[in-house]
């Protein structure tokens, strides 16, 4: 075990050292991403799954789900069938054999699949027919605790369990979730408005609305409290789009306004008590982030990725500094330790140095 913590840790260090001047002898490339070809140019991927170095999902447009288990070399198409009309914007894997998706949408647009073969076969585990509800996010707590966020429905918002891994889902009652905001709801971009951390804690993130707001549970979505973040809010285009939480304590929120035109001062925040509450980031990304990530095995280091850049922090999300103007939506890293993002135009990328 010391050996694999030694490997950990020096290639974590290779991730997130900064780069070495340039009269030093030996000087390494700074971290950067890796392009792999899709072959999807036409797909926009919002959902995203970092199993390890060699196996990956994503999810996306026109009911695309591809996955790689040779470190993006080749990517193999396992949409479910019949699915070209929904949009995927969430994807949880456990392995390279058993994920969830989920499609969002109005109505009946809003399903979760679950396959169990790698793609091979799937199973329709969730048609939404409530045409209020509108579901963006889901997690899992472990390989059979889960939960799915919707847009309020009734002045709530509302979640759905699962305690089979995906297989089956239950509203849960709502006498524990507090009132939403006028005009609040959750951002289908990066399938990280709705976050866990251990067995227990889930965080969803919330924009629309005069504040943006992190709701917290410490039970598994049975009873949630809420606290202001200072991210940029007030308009149906501004809030918070991702959360990372690396502990039950610390967390990262990245957020702002996702139109092109519009600047997104106070773009990040932190919080080191379980989100009850919020800093801003001292130097926050220069733009709007739609999804972020704590690099494995640290305790400080992270990427922010949206559609004008790649960020990284080395001290817990108080300052960042941009790595790559690329366009991506989500990010997602796993313990190998490696990085993946993903986003419009077919684009997929891992994490090198």
């Amino acid at each position: 075990m010391a050996a694999v913590g030694a490997a950990c840790a020096a290639a974590l260090a290779a991730l997130t050292a900064v780069p070495a001047q340039a009269h030093a002898p030996a000087a390494r490339p700074a971290p950067h991403w890796q392009l792999k070809d899709t072959g999807a140019p036409d797909v926009r991927f919002r959902g995203l799954a970092a199993v390890g170095r060699d196996t990956a999902w994503v999810a996306g447009t026109a009911g695309t789900v591809l996955r790689t288990t040779d470190g993006g070399g080749t990517w193999r198409d396992v949409s479910p069938p019949g699915a070209g009309d929904l949009q995927f914007r969430d994807v949880e894997a456990f392995d390279a054999r058993h994920a969830v998706v989920l499609a969002i949408g109005e109505g009946e647009a809003s399903r979760v699949y679950r396959t169990d073969d790698g793609g091979g076969t799937w199973t329709e585990s969730f048609r939404n027919t409530d045409t209020r509800a509108f579901y963006d996010c889901l997690t899992f707590l472990d390989r059979r605790h889960g939960l799915a966020l919707s847009d309020p429905v009734d002045g709530k918002f509302r979640i759905l369990s699962t305690g089979d891994g995906g297989r089956s889902w239950a509203m849960l009652p709502d006498a524990g979730m507090p009132a939403a905001l006028e005009g609040e709801a959750g951002f289908a971009a990066s399938g990280q408005c709705l976050v866990a951390s251990g067995p227990r804690d889930v965080w969803l993130a919330t924009g629309g609305g005069a504040h943006a707001r992190v709701l917290h549970s410490a039970d598994r979505g049975l009873t949630w409290t809420a606290a202001a973040t200072p991210v940029l809010a007030g308009d149906p285009a501004r809030g918070v789009f991702a959360l990372a939480f690396r502990d039950r304590a610390h967390g990262l929120a990245v957020g702002g306004d996702y139109r092109a035109d519009q600047p997104s001062p106070r773009a990040a925040a932190t919080s080191a008590d379980g989100g009850r509450t919020w800093r801003p980031a001292a130097t926050p990304p220069p733009a709007y982030r739609s999804g972020v990530a704590w690099l494995p095995h640290s305790r400080v280091a992270a990427l922010a990725v949206g559609p004008t850049g790649t960020d990284l922090t080395t001290d817990g999300g108080r300052t960042w500094r941009t790595l790559d103007t690329g366009s991506y939506d989500t990010v997602d890293c796993a313990p190998d330790p490696v990085c993946w993002a993903a986003g419009e135009k077919g684009r997929v990328a891992r994490l090198e140095r």
